[in-house]
């Protein structure tokens, strides 16, 4: 850890030396405070990576420094997009690099505080994925990328904030009806069946190979066909769903409630547990991580088929009708944003469905081990 914390300030000096040959920052209309202001964050930055400095001062100038360069640049091509030169790319690298800096000293941080740990659980993959949205603001404006190709991350906030009604209203029909409703119906039922596959063997050596051969079926053929079935509401992509979610859960269910030994079988046979009881207090309990994993593999599978059996199908009201009706009329900025909340909210339900499982299954030798 010491040696990627010492390579990167002299990395960071060598680019400032290369863009301060190439001024200005812009093709046109130079702005020297601007580029001055620049390279005085960046050598503060590189300063404090590698000389001996306390560490909080180290981290408070690491995360102000490259920061706010990257606001300054970004900021500059918002008058003036398309004019970035090589010398603005070379500062932007510089102050990635001590964001990088940054991110390695926040990992080698160690405390017994459960919450100072969590903090930085957010915080260090919070930042990358900031600086993606920095490289990606910061190409599509400075190269003059065509917004119909991929329009920056600002204007797609900015077309969210003024379509929240709009978005809603979509979240409400795709999340809330036809993913919840056809998730719980799915996973329910796919878990029932695998207990009922479990109890009659013949059950089980029929529905598996079926079941894998249904997960195979493309989503593209089946949703329309639900659609047939159900009509246009938000019942077909509820259907659709139920078909996504059911197999993966039969499966992993009937795979987790094979996993005990016969020596754990017997143990509770001699203590004469029945069927029911063996299954509720040895066979479920093993068998729970494989069901989770069920669960969180269905989180994004309910969301995507949803979204793609309103494709072929739907009120003037869903993620997919939107999806498919903006790209249509060239909105590129409303499908990205709907693209955006769909991503948020798939994240959120999974990170859910994450706590849920280390709250249940907190003896699994992989969450023991985490701790240790």
């Amino acid at each position: 850890m010491k040696s990627l914390q010492l390579w990167q300030p002299w990395v960071v000096l060598l680019l400032l030396g290369m863009a301060w040959l190439g001024l200005p920052f812009h093709s046109a209309d130079p702005s020297p405070g601007l580029e001055a202001t620049v390279f005085i964050l960046l050598l503060l930055g590189a300063a404090a990576g590698a000389m001996p400095v306390p560490n909080w001062l180290r981290l408070i100038v690491l995360a102000v420094a490259p920061h706010a360069t990257a606001w300054l640049l970004i900021r500059s091509l918002l008058e003036r997009p398309g004019s970035a030169d090589d010398s603005f790319f070379l500062a932007l690298a510089a102050a990635w690099l001590l964001a990088w800096q940054l991110v390695a000293l926040l990992s080698a941080v160690r405390c017994r505080r459960r919450d100072v740990q969590a903090s930085l659980a957010l915080i260090i993959p919070m930042l990358f994925g900031a600086w993606i949205l920095l490289f990606w603001e910061a190409f599509t404006r400075g190269l003059g990328i065509p917004f119909i190709l991929l329009p920056p991350p600002s204007a797609i906030f900015a077309r969210l904030v003024t379509s929240l009604p709009v978005i809603a209203a979509d979240v409400n029909q795709t999340i809330f009806k036809s993913v919840l409703v056809g998730y719980l119906l799915g996973c329910g039922a796919g878990f029932l069946v695998a207990i009922l596959a479990d109890r009659i063997p013949f059950m089980r050596r029929g529905l598996l190979p079926i079941g894998n051969m249904v997960s195979a079926l493309p989503i593209i053929g089946v949703a329309p066909i639900m659609v047939m079935w159900f009509g246009f509401d938000w019942h077909s992509k509820a259907a659709v769903v139920v078909i996504m979610t059911f197999f993966p859960m039969l499966v992993n269910t009937v795979a987790g409630l094979s996993v005990t030994s016969s020596i754990e079988r017997d143990l509770m046979r001699t203590y004469a547990a029945g069927y029911w009881q063996s299954l509720v207090k040895l066979r479920l309990p093993a068998a729970a991580p494989f069901i989770f994993n069920a669960l969180k593999i269905n989180s994004t599978l309910a969301l995507i088929g949803a979204i793609v059996a309103e494709f072929f199908g739907t009120p003037v009201v869903g993620m997919g009708f939107r999806i498919s009706t903006e790209v249509g009329r060239m909105n590129v900025d409303m499908v990205w944003a709907e693209i955006a909340v769909a991503a948020v909210i798939g994240s959120l339900f999974y990170g859910v469905i994450a706590l849920a499982e280390r709250s249940v299954t907190f003896w699994h030798p992989s969450f023991r081990s985490g701790r240790a």
